[in-house]
């Protein structure tokens, strides 16, 4: 009996620690982004016409519960999409160019203009998004954003100014999804 119970703590402890499912997507409790390790500040499912597009996680290194706490935190973050189905690269951001207008000012998009062209181009080379796949769009202090699909990264956009537009998307006053930004507000 003894080494049966043994067993099964080693079994428990060895399996990976997931904080959260959503839409039968499990998502890990941490990332590390760079040297910091942060912790799932919460996600939620992304919604477009009834059909799933995908699970949206967020990652910080202290919990917020308002967006703008988040969106204001100069630590590394990460957004990660989970997709629930496939999507060519140009829909992906063209979605995230629309809820940067939405939620920015035209001065603020205006001078931003050549990082969202770049972050666009990084997009657009990348292949199209398969269901299953995971892209993380981590923002890295002194660094910028940096995208990965699948934990290959695609490019980086330097700028916390470009970060703090993007994460708007998510969780700005206009955003793509209010019960996604809700659940990644840990709502």
């Amino acid at each position: 009996m003894k080494k049966l119970l043994s067993l099964f703590l080693i079994v428990l402890l060895a399996a990976p620690a997931f904080g959260l499912e959503v839409a039968g997507v499990k998502l890990d409790d941490t990332a590390k982004v760079g040297d910091a390790s942060l912790a799932l500040n919460g996600a939620g499912l992304r919604t477009r016409m009834f059909i799933k597009v995908y699970v949206g996680a967020l990652y910080l290194a202290k919990k917020a519960a308002a967006g703008d706490a988040a969106i204001s935190d100069t630590g590394a973050k990460r957004v990660s999409l989970h997709m629930l189905r496939d999507l060519k690269a140009e829909q992906i951001s063209s979605a995230l160019n629309e809820g940067l207008v939405a939620n920015n000012s035209a001065a603020d998009i205006a001078k931003l203009e050549g990082k969202i062209k770049e972050f666009t181009n990084v997009l657009n080379s990348a292949s199209n998004a398969k269901k299953g796949d995971v892209i993380n769009i981590d923002y890295l202090p002194g660094t910028g954003t940096r995208i990965s699909i699948n934990g290959d990264s695609k490019g980086t956009v330097a700028g916390e100014d470009f970060n703090r537009a993007l994460l708007k998307v998510w969780l700005g006053d206009k955003p793509v999804d209010a019960d996604l930004k809700k659940g990644m507000l840990g709502g």
